[in-house]
């Protein structure tokens, strides 16, 4: 019988585990697409789903909630702010799963976890765009250095 064994244990421990979860929705508020493992991509999305319904209700409860699970102010602030503006009106369904083939490796099952309705720049959050001024000011700087020398 199997009673009683309600989550996945993804061959981790406890700890491990719920590091990964952790991780994993912080990296999915902040870019709100990711790939991932077919197995964690399941796990991860009911969770997802439950962050999203916290962060609808306006109170200090639910953000102190949030700042426990994530960790992390920035993504706590943009589920309050963003995400759950932005899914006010949908009464759940907040992520979708798109298999996305087998990795080379290992052939492990791959898929493709992200929010309905994303903003497809958020997924270039890091990127840096380049910066003339920056290379003009080193390049200034260093004559300025040949010329007292």
């Amino acid at each position: 019988m199997r009673h009683g064994f309600a989550n996945k244990k993804l061959n981790r421990t406890s700890e491990h585990r719920k590091a990964l979860l952790k991780n994993m929705l912080n990296s999915l508020i902040k870019y709100e697409q990711i790939t991932t493992t077919l197995p964690k991509a399941k796990f991860l999305k009911p969770q997802a789903d439950k962050i999203i319904t916290l962060g609808k209700k306006e109170n200090l409860q639910t953000t102190k909630l949030l700042m426990s699970k994530l960790q992390n102010i920035k993504s706590t602030n943009k589920v309050k702010k963003t995400l759950s503006k932005r899914y006010q009106k949908r009464n759940g369904g907040y992520t979708r799963i798109v298999k996305a083939g087998f990795r080379y490796g290992d052939k492990a099952p791959m898929a493709i976890i992200e929010f309905v309705d994303r903003d497809k720049e958020a997924k270039k959050v890091d990127i840096q765009k380049k910066d003339n001024t920056k290379d003009k000011k080193k390049d200034q700087i260093e004559e300025k250095k040949l010329a007292t020398a």
